[in-house]
C-alpha cells in the first residue's frame, strides 16, 4: 500500500551519498570569468538538479548544462548569479541536496564595481527552510551585495553567537528554537542592515523503520 511505498522510499533515499559542489573559479569578475560547478559523485544512476537561492535552476542559453546537467557552466558571471547554490541527486524513490556553495565565496563581492561605497543591500537568509527535528544539523548562510564587503555577524534571541557569514550548529535541541538574525554592516559607508528568520526544532524524531513497530 502507499504507506509501504512511503517507508521504502525513506529508508533508500537515506541511502543515497550526500552530493557536494566543486567549483573552479570561487571568485569570478563581472561579466568576464566562466564559473564551472560540478556535482559529485558521478553516477549514470541519478538525475541531477540544480537550485539557486532556493529555486531551481532552468536551462537557458545562459546556463549550460551538459553531461546530464552534473555540470553547470556559468559563461560570464552576473550580480543576479551570486547567491547559494546546490545540486540535487535523486533517482526514481526521491532525492538529496549538498550543502549551499555561496557563489561569490565568503566576503568577496565578486569583482563587481560599485563606486563610491555603497550597501549593504537587505541580507538574504539561505535556506528559507527553517524547521528541524532534534538531533539534526542546522546551517544558515547569510549574503548581502555591498562594497566594500559587509561584515557579517549571527545573534539568536538578541544574544551574540558568532561573526561571518555562516552558521552552523550540530544536533540541535528544542532549547535551540527561536529567532536568528543576520546583521550586515558596511565600514565604509557605516550602514547596517538585518534579516531575521524563526527557527523551530520539533522533539525526538523516530525513524519510520522504528515507529511501524509500535
Amino acid at each position: 500500500g502507499a504507506t509501504q511505498d512511503n517507508l521504502l522510499s525513506v529508508i533508500h533515499t537515506a541511502k543515497l551519498p550526500k552530493p557536494y559542489i566543486t567549483i573552479n573559479n570561487l571568485n569570478p569578475r563581472e561579466n568576464k570569468d566562466v564559473s564551472t560547478f560540478t556535482c559529485e559523485p558521478k553516477s549514470e544512476n541519478y538525475t541531477y538538479i540544480w537550485w539557486l537561492n532556493g529555486q531551481s535552476l532552468p536551462v537557458s542559453p545562459r546556463v549550460k548544462q551538459p553531461i546530464e546537467n552534473r555540470i553547470l557552466i556559468l559563461p560570464s558571471v552576473t550580480r543576479n548569479e551570486t547567491g547559494f547554490y546546490q545540486c540535487e541527486i535523486r533517482d526514481r524513490y526521491g532525492g538529496i541536496r549538498s550543502d549551499p556553495h555561496p557563489l561569490p565565496s565568503d566576503n568577496i563581492t565578486c569583482g563587481f564595481i560599485l563606486f563610491p561605497p555603497d550597501g549593504p543591500d537587505l541580507p538574504r537568509i539561505y535556506p528559507s527552510f527553517t524547521y528541524y527535528r532534534s538531533g539534526q544539523n542546522l546551517y544558515l548562510a547569510c549574503f548581502a551585495d555591498s562594497n566594500p564587503p559587509a561584515q557579517y555577524s549571527w545573534t539568536i534571541n538578541g544574544k551574540f553567537q558568532l561573526s561571518g557569514q555562516k552558521l552552523s550548529i550540530p544536533q540541535v535541541t528544542t532549547k535551540h528554537s527561536g529567532l536568528y538574525a543576520c546583521s550586515v554592516r558596511n565600514s565604509a559607508t557605516g550602514k547596517e542592515s538585518s534579516k531575521s528568520v524563526t527557527v523551530r526544532v520539533s522533539g525526538k524524531w523516530i525513524p519510520a523503520s522504528l515507529a511501524i513497530r509500535f
